[in-house]
């Protein structure tokens, strides 16, 4: 089931890499949680984009859930969301 599900992220992710490559960043799969939270770390140029969150959740978030409407949530594991405050 889990290597399944996992399967399942990772051809919803291949669908956005394209665009995240072409500006020189990627993600990739982490864990899928017992509660369906998708967990990813942002690579290249993702990890210092100012605009990540924004990509995480408007581009990565929304293409997960459309392919899997029992994602609950995609978080980064490796961000600093904090540091702008």
């Amino acid at each position: 089931m889990q290597s399944e599900l996992n399967k399942r992220v990772e051809d919803a992710l291949n669908q956005i890499r394209p665009y995240l490559e072409a500006d020189g960043g990627n993600v990739s799969l982490v864990e899928v949680t017992a509660d369906m939270v998708v967990k990813l770390k942002l690579l290249g140029a993702c990890k210092t984009c100012t605009m990540s969150m924004m990509t995480l959740k408007a581009g990565i978030e929304e293409t997960i859930k459309r392919a899997i409407p029992e994602i609950t949530s995609v978080e980064a594991v490796n961000t600093t969301e904090s540091a702008e405050a």
